[in-house]
């Protein structure tokens, strides 16, 4: 018989693989339903807003259901380990950023070398099996130490956006494929998608 897995382990199956860029988004995503009190997503009424395209973001997803399919997981191309939570309706979200030298502080000493090293190809097997025993504790410290060890948290006003939209397509004159219509652009007095306006091919050439 099947055992039922455990939410982690089907963030961990979503992703690929475990690693400590998992287990933060993990927490974050898990300490902002309980102080949100609030379950994952049925529909879009709960929104995540990322500021990262790290692993994280994985994670989100599984335990939140905000996905970008239906317009409440929300991309901001900050380069900060930062998600903040909202549930429509409500004005107060909250935000957990990663503390700056937390994770450093949580590595095991020689993660840091052996991580650059088995990036450059050239970790021996022995240091290899070290990495995956260094990030195995890692992980385990990320999920299990206070929260407010490794997070900053805030409570937040959040202006959600409102919920997905369905729009009609438009033909681009330039390449001939459509375009959702308030993408579309006018270029030579013609529609066109936001590629071809700005003068680049919109397919690959074979």
């Amino acid at each position: 018989m099947c055992m039922e897995q455990t939410p982690w382990e089907k963030a961990v199956d979503f992703h690929g693989h475990n690693c400590p860029g998992l287990a933060i988004g993990y927490r974050a995503a898990w300490e902002a339903l309980e102080r949100l009190d609030t379950g994952p997503a049925r529909d879009e009424e709960m929104v995540a807003i990322v500021e990262t395209d790290a692993c994280g973001v994985d994670a989100v997803q599984v335990l939140t259901s905000c996905t970008f399919g239906k317009g409440n997981l929300i991309y901001r191309d900050y380069g900060k380990q930062a998600f903040t939570f909202g549930v429509r309706g409500k004005k107060e979200g909250v935000r957990l950023a990663v503390k700056y030298g937390a994770l450093d502080k949580l590595a095991p000493e020689g993660w840091k070398t052996l991580r650059e090293k088995a990036a450059r190809q050239e970790a021996t097997e022995e240091e290899r099996e070290k990495i995956r025993a260094y990030q195995a504790e890692m992980i385990d410290l990320l999920l299990h130490e206070p929260v407010e060890e490794i997070f900053d948290i805030q409570q937040v006003e959040v202006d959600l956006p409102p919920k997905a939209r369905l729009f009609d397509s438009v033909q681009c004159a330039f390449c001939g494929e459509g375009v959702m219509e308030p993408r579309a652009r006018v270029k030579e007095g013609k529609f066109a998608c936001p590629v071809c306006f700005e003068g680049y091919p919109s397919r690959i050439s074979k």
